[in-house]
């Protein structure tokens, strides 16, 4: 995995390493994968199981799908599975708020955490955003929060 100019290396979390091939929707897949230094199978094997288990809500009557590894995951799934690995929300912005933190290493702290931007989920590690593209908009982002491992000492 090479290390690209600025706070931002290309990592796609084991995903071509587990044969798979092609675009998908698997941002929290990756995310995970990468800040908990787990195979990509596993969490995609997880995610999908986490999916199988969702009951539709009446929001939801218009949405015909479950969340997938492959097309995406609801907000309440993806925080089952993160409270389930026994990680914490950090929210860095409220409803009227406006954006006080950015993508970008010297807004974010240290170690290994999972940013929640704009319809995307983004590993982040010592302020360097590990994925497929660099989503930092140049360093415009907003981060509404981020996950973090509650065993690490900040």
């Amino acid at each position: 995995m090479e290390e690209k100019e600025g706070a931002y290396n290309y990592n796609d979390g084991g995903r071509s390493q587990a044969g798979f091939k092609g675009d998908a929707g698997d941002c929290l897949v990756r995310a995970i994968a990468i800040a908990t230094d787990t195979p990509y199978q596993k969490i995609y094997d997880l995610v999908n199981s986490y999916g199988k288990k969702e009951r539709p809500k009446k929001s939801w009557r218009n949405i015909k799908r479950k969340s997938s590894a492959r097309t995406g995951v609801y907000k309440d799934t993806a925080r089952k599975i993160f409270a389930d690995l026994g990680w914490v929300w950090v929210p860095t912005m409220t409803i009227g708020s406006g954006c006080k933190v950015h993508l970008k290493a010297e807004e974010l702290p240290s170690g290994k955490i999972v940013c929640n931007v704009s319809k995307h989920y983004t590993a982040v590690v010592d302020g360097i955003i590990n994925d497929t593209f660099d989503c930092s908009r140049g360093g415009e982002r907003c981060v509404y929060g981020y996950w973090k491992s509650a065993d690490r000492c900040w």
